[in-house]
């Protein structure tokens, strides 16, 4: 059985109106959550639904609050943007790295603030909190760098279902682990070969019904989050289709 794509026009329809960045208002609050200092959160803390989302290496945006707006609403889930980054996000204008200096500390963000097993630690932690405090199912959201680790999650026991989006540096084993059902939506700029091959290796799990890909191939990796360009209409447009999709892999997936 292989991975769903979802109708397109269905998935554009079941989200909320998305807005240029600067005029969106968020809806939820920042605030201490589990292990985190400080973590973005939105929707009803009663529900039985919760998802973590995890941002780029940029860390907060308006266009992904609005994403997490987005899926609080659509879903009628609890969801938790934690500040894995404690406050020091890698800085947008320095990617792609334009010396070698800032190569060798874009390389040290990735094993030190970034490491992906410290933050698997922690999401693995907050995600056992929200099932304590109530959900039955927990699932994660990640852009790029948050993509890798929401599929890294998926691979751990402690999640239900996983969406990895225009995701970094996804392999082999992460899906020859896994062990719940992911949703895969890359851009034109991610290995796409590379990709395809995971995606067929994930066909083979017993919930491959419940897995979903689908490529954009008109967008730019970072077109869901940090360096979505709300004010133009195709960017706008593959937005709305992306949420709207992963809403309803969320719901297919942990319903």
């Amino acid at each position: 059985m292989s991975s769903k794509v979802y109708n397109s026009n269905t998935a554009c329809c079941s989200i909320p109106v998305v807005v240029p960045d600067e005029e969106y208002k968020h809806k939820g609050e920042y605030k201490a959550y589990g292990p985190f200092k400080k973590a973005y959160v939105v929707g009803n803390p009663g529900s039985d639904k919760a998802i973590i989302g995890i941002y780029d290496i940029f860390g907060y945006f308006p266009q992904t609050i609005q994403g997490a707006d987005i899926i609080a609403e659509s879903l009628g889930a609890f969801v938790v943007y934690p500040d894995f980054f404690d406050g020091k996000p890698w800085p947008n204008e320095a990617f792609p790295p334009r010396n070698e200096e800032e190569e060798k500390k874009l390389q040290a963000f990735f094993g030190e603030t970034a490491n992906l097993d410290d933050r698997v630690a922690e999401l693995n932690e907050t995600a056992e909190l929200l099932k304590k405090e109530g959900a039955k199912h927990v699932g994660t959201i990640g852009f790029c760098w948050g993509g890798k680790l929401s599929t890294v999650a998926a691979t751990k026991g402690k999640i239900d279902a996983a969406v990895a989006i225009h995701p970094a540096m996804l392999d082999i084993k992460d899906a020859e682990n896994l062990q719940v059902p992911l949703a895969i939506f890359p851009s034109k700029d991610e290995p796409l070969a590379k990709y395809k091959e995971i995606v067929d290796e994930i066909d083979k799990k017993p919930f491959a019904s419940k897995n979903a890909y689908k490529v954009y191939p008109d967008m730019h990796h970072g077109w869901a989050a940090a360096r979505a360009n709300l004010k133009d209409a195709n960017n706008k447009k593959a937005y709305e289709d992306v949420y709207g999709t992963s809403v309803t892999f969320f719901k297919n997936a942990i319903a």
